[in-house]
């Protein structure tokens, strides 16, 4: 059971239920192939039935951790830091990206869009899921629009909400790990009849890597 006075550092985002924080090589998206200083927070109620850290879902399981020895983490690997979870914006963020930027370090995200935006970011990934849509506020902030595509029927849904987000967004799809046999050759197809987009591939799964 959580104290008042934790609950109250974590209202502020001075603790947050940290699951982990590892240094490695970004495996998705843009900024596939660079060095990041990755934070996983615990708490999602998205649902994704494929996802691959439901053990990230349950905050109750990932002890608040002062966000100040997080940031001394960061700064000692990396110049970019990624936060992810679990879905990072059910936290106030504003607090732990001040701090990161003050140190020169860049703030990426990766986020659902499901709760609002807060923090200060150099990148927004926004990857919105079907059981939990973003809300209206964070498709003209995104920088980057990830699909997962794990039947026909989510090409559909990425075309919805490419038309949300700002015309400078980079358009990713990318092939939900299990099925990646089955949906890569259809990607392929879609993204030479559509070249506003592009392939993203899970690549550290591939390196074995983090």
């Amino acid at each position: 059971m959580i104290n008042e006075e934790t609950q109250q550092l974590i209202n502020k985002g001075e603790m947050l239920p940290l699951m982990e924080e590892f240094y490695t090589i970004q495996g998705e998206g843009f900024h596939t192939g660079k060095a990041a200083y990755f934070i996983r927070i615990g708490g999602c109620d998205v649902g994704c039935h494929w996802c691959d850290v439901k053990e990230s879902w349950n905050a109750d399981l990932h002890p608040p951790t002062l966000t100040d020895i997080i940031i001394d983490n960061a700064k000692k690997e990396a110049n970019t830091v990624v936060i992810t979870g679990g879905e990072p914006l059910m936290w106030s963020l504003d607090y732990i990206t001040t701090k990161l930027q003050s140190n020169n370090l860049r703030t990426h995200i990766e986020t659902s869009g499901a709760y609002p935006l807060s923090g200060i970011w150099n990148w927004i990934c926004l990857s919105p899921k079907k059981t939990k849509l973003p809300l209206e506020g964070i498709y003209p902030e995104a920088h980057e629009l990830k699909i997962i595509i794990s039947n026909k029927h989510d090409f559909k849904f990425a075309e919805e909400q490419a038309a949300k987000v700002a015309d400078t967004c980079e358009l990713f799809l990318q092939p939900e790990w299990s099925k990646r046999e089955k949906m890569t050759p259809s990607i392929v197809e879609y993204v030479m009849k559509n070249p506003q987009w592009k392939i993203s591939l899970q690549t550290h799964k591939y390196l074995n890597i983090p």
